[in-house]
């Protein structure tokens, strides 16, 4: 593909030596290339692969097993599957983990973000779900159906571009707002979960921390510190993670592989069976009824997070590196079909846009093929393997690699959009209303406010349009408050369902 010069990437691309510094070449292959929807991207041609990629690829493959894991044992506690047989529970869970891995992390990776739609991202995991598993247990729901409605819905989403038109439509404000709460609580969640861990660790009952915590998180603070000074953040997952796992194994924690090589059960029949797999069977229209509200809430989740994702892109990247920004309404048309296809065959994962490998991929100033291809080889081996899953889901690593590659990222970046005043009091209505219910509700109301000009910048709602000032954002507060009313998310008001 030419860019607007009539060159292709192959003929302006120039060694790195050629440059005064690293970062200069990163920067001019990112204004160079210039993806194509739909089209067949080859390395070397349309894209290089270098050893920055390495690096967001590793923390991809990190954070895959940690929230897929996560994802899947709160559906087989929940659904109460193999009567509580915990044995019985964790291989399931390993099992789907590694399915995971295999099909959805390394085909659907290779295929649609490093080959077909580089303009797409990685489809990850969709956390923010994961403390509603309980309701849809409870609600008759069944995790094929949500599977399926969530691609449905999604794909609705894309097809129209409301994705796209959601972020134009999202103020500077609102989203520092979102990023900074995210961030915050995220953070601080990881760090009380260590917490409790090391206390445990060291037969501390009833103390909220152990020394393990306190040593890993301290030698996390001066490494992430450092690693910013001389602007290496990128490499912050991998290094911090494997120094983190080796003061906490120095220290006494208890750790050992337990996971053997070998490969998934690939016959949905097997995993939708009545006494194999999830033990739970086909899904009815019943099943379907029921988790409609929750898919509906899932996909209204999505643009707050693909929008966060994207503005790491917009913060690192050039000004003039607009052909590999990360397409919204694109990389939902991928993480529908990933979504629709990985339930079907068995699938736990409930998709979103993959926050562990976009935001390290941006910071290292790199764009999405070259190291979803990697990340896809990564998420193979690692499936086969087996062992390296065990590590990932290792306490100290699991917990410092969410810290340093996701949470304190997106902490950085909302505190470096509030420029202005104006700016500062959309972001905190915004994280005031995240507080009070979630950050759906946080950012669909304040949107809202913004756009209204009752809050933030008058002047560009002012130059907004009745449609885009009023109509787009009062339908989507009234879509997601409505979902959230029917699955009792609303402080103080009963579920309707």
């Amino acid at each position: 593909m030419k860019n607007e010069n009539g060159s292709s990437y192959k003929e302006q691309r120039k060694k790195a030596n050629e440059f005064s510094s690293r970062e200069e070449y990163l920067d001019h292959e990112l204004t160079i290339m210039k993806f194509r929807k739909w089209r067949i991207h080859l390395p070397f041609r349309d894209f290089s692969i270098e050893l920055e990629d390495l690096v967001p690829a590793l923390a991809a493959t990190i954070g895959k097993i940690v929230m897929v894991a996560a994802m899947v044992a709160a559906f087989a506690i929940e659904f109460n599957l193999f009567g509580g047989d915990a044995t019985l529970r964790n291989a399931f869970i390993a099992e789907n983990v590694r399915w995971e891995l295999l099909i959805a992390g390394g085909i659907f990776v290779i295929l649609f973000s490093g080959i077909l739609n580089p303009n797409s991202n990685l489809a990850g995991t969709h956390g923010p779900m994961i403390p509603l598993i309980a309701m849809i247990a409870a609600a008759g729901g069944h995790p094929l159906a949500l599977g399926v409605m969530v691609g449905l819905f999604g794909m609705v989403l894309a097809l129209t571009k409301g994705g796209s038109k959601l972020m134009n439509l999202t103020g500077v404000g609102v989203r520092a707002g979102l990023l900074i709460f995210l961030g915050a609580t995220g953070l601080l969640g990881q760090i009380n979960k260590f917490g409790l861990w090391s206390a445990a660790e060291a037969g501390l009952e009833g103390a909220k921390s152990g020394p393990i915590s306190f040593a890993v998180i301290g030698v996390t603070v001066i490494i992430y510190a450092y690693l910013a000074k001389v602007n290496k953040r990128w490499l912050a997952i991998p290094l911090c993670s494997a120094i983190a796992g080796l003061v906490a194994f120095v220290m006494g924690a208890e750790f050992q592989f337990t996971t053997a090589p070998g490969l998934p059960h690939f016959d949905p029949t097997w995993w939708w069976g009545e006494t194999t797999g999830w033990t739970l069977g086909w899904p009815g229209v019943k099943e379907f009824i029921a988790v409609t509200p929750f898919a509906i809430l899932a996909v209204a989740m999505w643009t707050p997070d693909y929008l966060g994702h994207r503005v790491f892109q917009e913060m690192n990247y050039p000004k003039n590196a607009k052909g590999v920004l990360m397409d919204i309404d694109d990389t939902m048309t991928v993480t529908s079909i990933r979504q629709a296809v990985g339930s079907f065959l068995g699938g736990g994962n409930l998709a979103s846009s993959w926050g562990t490998y976009m935001i390290p991929a941006a910071i290292a100033k790199r764009p999405i093929p070259g190291g979803a291809i990697l990340t896809g080889i990564l998420c193979v081996v690692a499936s086969i393997l087996g062992y390296p899953m065990d590590l990932a889901m290792w306490a100290p690593v699991l917990r410092v690699a969410l810290i340093v590659g996701v949470f304190l990222p997106l902490l950085e970046a909302g505190m470096q959009m509030v420029q202005k005043h104006k700016d500062a009091l959309s972001a905190g209505t915004c994280i005031f209303a995240s507080a009070f219910v979630n950050p759906v509700f946080g950012w669909a109301l304040t949107m809202l406010l913004d756009n209204l000009g009752l809050i933030g910048d008058s002047e560009r709602a002012a130059e907004l349009s009745l449609k885009d000032k009023l109509i787009i954002p009062g339908v989507m507060f009234i879509i997601c408050v409505g979902s959230l009313a029917l699955v009792g998310q609303l402080p103080g008001i009963p579920s309707i369902l």
